[in-house]
């Protein structure tokens, strides 16, 4: 799927003449105040009763995607190419992998399940709705077209920790996070845009950037709980 999202954004990249890259890096932190109570003798989560209780560890936190938002020239020529392109979620060891996967409208997705389970694949989000049934192995049949922008979960009915996300974007300029936080997106046509960070669990955070006719810019992104209503 990378190969291919590099050679849509040149074919469009051609189209206008030049192209930029946009880099940065994308990381978490906790609400303010929300660090207290890491532990201690005056602090509750030091009793048996609490202390076993997960928290969030903000600083390992990853599957970041940064896109820009919204339609980018006329991505016509993007359109015809993801449509006839299939990307994979694998089902293996009772997990999806991966976990989240971004990609443009239009994208065809298969669901090969790797284990000798059953598995039962189905989604009731309003950007796409499905319900694959039980199957093993990669029936052709089994592939989803998604056609419609937004956040798709993806789960199984069977197995309950089993849960993924297909992330549907307008263009082929976005790019998921490395284990480092890091992203680039190449060969972004020039212009001023609206830069998005996203995470499945934390407020989205967006930057106007504007893409020079050669070289880069840089966009670095902080998401925290924050510019929540207040009740």
């Amino acid at each position: 799927m990378k190969l291919l999202f590099a050679f849509v954004s040149l074919v469009l990249a051609s189209q206008l003449g030049r192209a930029g890259t946009i880099t940065g890096t994308v990381r978490a932190e906790p609400k303010p105040g929300a660090e207290q109570g890491s532990g201690g003798a005056n602090n509750n989560y030091a009793s048996s009763k609490f202390k076993f209780v997960p928290r969030v560890d903000y600083a390992a936190m990853h599957d970041f995607v940064v896109f820009i938002e919204g339609q980018v020239g006329t991505n016509t020529a993007a359109t015809n190419v993801v449509q006839i392109t299939t990307a994979k979620v694998a089902q293996r060891a009772a997990t999806f992998s991966p976990h989240l996967l971004p990609v443009m409208v239009g994208t065809i997705v298969e669901w090969p399940n790797n284990d000798d389970i059953y598995h039962n694949v189905f989604s009731i989000s309003d950007a796409k709705s499905f319900d694959l049934g039980l199957y093993k192995g990669n029936p052709k049949e089994k592939a989803q077209t998604f056609d419609h922008r937004g956040k798709v979960d993806v789960y199984c009915s069977i197995h309950a920790n089993m849960h993924c996300i297909v992330l549907v974007l307008p263009n082929p300029y976005f790019a998921a996070t490395d284990g480092d936080g890091h992203f680039t997106i190449t060969n972004v046509p020039p212009g001023e845009y609206q830069l998005k960070a996203w995470h499945d669990r934390l407020p989205a955070d967006s930057r106007e950037i504007k893409v020079p006719e050669t070289g880069g810019t840089n966009v670095d992104f902080i998401l925290t709980v924050k510019n929540l209503p207040q009740f």
